[in-house]
């Protein structure tokens, strides 16, 4: 889904950028990148939340959330972006391994370029934390309260599919613009990692339709991605205290 989602935002359009073919590019990428990203992102989540919930009044407890998460994927974009970097260029290449896009990266642009779109990552990350950590936490709270105990691990995932999937939603022009930035070839415009420049170039080439493209496959794997992480996140966090 994930790589449908990077080939229906890629300048050069699906088809060009592989179509159906090899949907599986970039997996090496991702499968290395996921552990050590979730452990950055939880370890500083769960940190800040503790420390902000020691100080703050209850009913500030969905500014604690936004604030952890945004903490959170702060730290975590500093592995996330090479991998993500990586994995999306593998996607459009299907014809290249992954080892092979990494070799080609590191040659042609150095280390900079595996952080090229650190800052529209970033900036694509904290708003949708800033939807999806509240929503998923007040979702649990509701549900919790309506059945008189804490959610079971099920329920949680339930909640973070759904609250995924919303924020996946909102945030899909931010991804849109991401994707362009990190495809982009050394030297142009889309490389200098301006945000909102990107957004216009999209804009005005392919309009409203271009800002949300792929947004159903994104939707798609990030709810289906939320139940299956943060439901195994709170089943795994529950047991272990």
């Amino acid at each position: 889904m994930d790589t449908i989602k990077t080939r229906l935002q890629s300048p050069q359009g699906f088809k060009k950028a592989g179509g159906f073919r090899g949907i599986y590019a970039g997996v090496p990428s991702a499968a290395v990148g996921s552990f050590p990203n979730a452990a950055a992102f939880f370890v500083t989540y769960e940190c800040v939340k503790c420390m902000l919930h020691t100080t703050s009044p209850p009913y500030l407890s969905p500014v604690t959330h936004m604030a952890a998460a945004s903490f959170g994927e702060v730290v975590a974009c500093l592995i996330r972006v090479p991998s993500e970097v990586v994995k999306q260029r593998a996607q459009v290449s299907p014809s290249s391994s992954t080892f092979r896009v990494l070799s080609n990266t590191l040659y042609q642009e150095g280390i900079q370029g595996l952080y090229r779109g650190y800052k529209s990552t970033v900036l694509r990350e904290i708003p949708f934390s800033l939807v999806q950590f509240p929503l998923w936490e007040s979702l649990k709270d509701l549900w919790s309260w309506k059945q008189g105990h804490v959610v079971d691990s099920w329920q949680s995932a339930t909640c973070g599919a759904f609250a995924g999937g919303f924020a996946a939603a909102v945030t899909t022009p931010l991804d849109v613009a991401k994707t362009r930035i990190m495809l982009a070839k050394a030297g142009s415009s889309n490389a200098s990692g301006n945000v909102l420049s990107a957004l216009h170039s999209v804009w005005r080439s392919q309009g409203l339709p271009g800002l949300f493209a792929g947004v159903v496959p994104r939707m798609t794997a990030i709810s289906l991605g939320g139940f299956i992480f943060l439901g195994t996140y709170d089943k795994a966090r529950s047991f272990l205290l």
